[in-house]
């Protein structure tokens, strides 16, 4: 019986998930790139390599999120991935130092696309099509990314990948406790809010941000926290979490079913006494409980 896609990517095979439209490519090249990158994110610039994804997070002054990125070094520069939610604030920061030494700025979205192969055969998929993978994970399996200017899906669903719709992206993403700009995190949440602690260097130079961000690590916690969250039945993005007494404890920002736990599942900001895991909570009459993340420890894992 063949595989769903849903299937594909959590059952041993390898599932394609074109990301060219919903993430976004910027080439930052110039003699000055580095310095200048290093000033407006969380992570140490000089830790990007050519192979692997640098994970960062543009802030403001005030330690809020502008975007979530994933930075690769190349021969003459960077290149930065981020969402399309954030792409044009992320533009934006990076942009208006363009006047103020050797920095160029190039939205290349439109000539780089992004396709991933996520599943345990998904070393297996890339070699078979030929082509050079960057180890990523959108789902919490094994996985690759692939920059490609030409359209390589077809060699890659022949070499035995099979193509991931984006509702069943979207469960894989949950499962995953993978947050997404514009539903789970925004400008008004502070970094370390989110999960991205390993997108943030607590012992680089200084940065925009950075007292802010380092002030809140050293006072133990922050207010709320992104955790998971598993429910009787099915919730609303949006719903108020309340606590057993009533309280109101925090909301819901992503839900879904998940297949494999069999199981509602939700993505959703918690106040900090209530986000140990095995703490009861409500949305609305449906009852539920605060769930360490990721919900699916899959072959990234491994």
């Amino acid at each position: 019986m063949a595989m769903t896609d849903y299937e594909s990517v959590r059952e041993g095979g390898a599932g394609l998930i074109d990301l060219s439209a919903s993430r976004s490519r910027i080439r930052v090249t110039g003699s000055e790139a580095a310095m200048f990158l290093n000033g407006l994110i969380t992570n140490d610039i000089k830790n990007a390599t050519e192979d692997t994804w640098l994970p960062a997070v543009f802030p403001t002054v005030q330690g809020r999120l502008i975007g979530a990125v994933r930075i690769l070094r190349n021969d003459d520069g960077f290149l930065i991935d981020t969402e399309s939610a954030s792409h044009d604030a992320v533009l934006k920061t990076i942009s208006r130092f363009t006047l103020a030494g050797d920095f160029r700025v190039a939205d290349v979205s439109s000539e780089l696309g992004l396709l991933s192969v996520q599943g345990k055969r998904a070393a297996e998929v890339i070699k078979a099509a030929g082509v050079i993978g960057i180890p990523a994970t959108h789902t919490g399996e094994a996985g690759f990314d692939i920059l490609t200017s030409d359209s390589l899906t077809e060699k890659l669903i022949a070499a035995g990948a099979q193509p991931v719709s984006p509702e069943t992206f979207e469960i894989l993403r949950i499962e995953a406790g993978i947050a997404r700009y514009g539903k789970d995190m925004d400008e008004t949440n502070v970094v370390v809010e989110t999960n991205l602690d390993d997108a943030i260097s607590y012992t680089k130079g200084c940065y925009v941000g950075q007292e802010i961000i380092v002030r809140i690590k050293h006072r133990g916690h922050v207010a709320k926290k992104l955790t998971g969250l598993k429910f009787e039945a099915a919730v609303q993005d949006g719903v108020v979490i309340t606590s057993e007494d009533g309280k109101e404890v925090g909301r819901v920002t992503s839900s879904t079913y998940s297949p494999k736990l069999e199981s509602h599942i939700a993505l959703g900001y918690v106040r900090y006494e209530y986000l140990a895991a095995g703490t009861k909570v409500k949305a609305g009459e449906i009852a539920g409980t605060v769930t360490e993340l990721p919900f699916v420890r899959g072959s990234w894992y491994e």
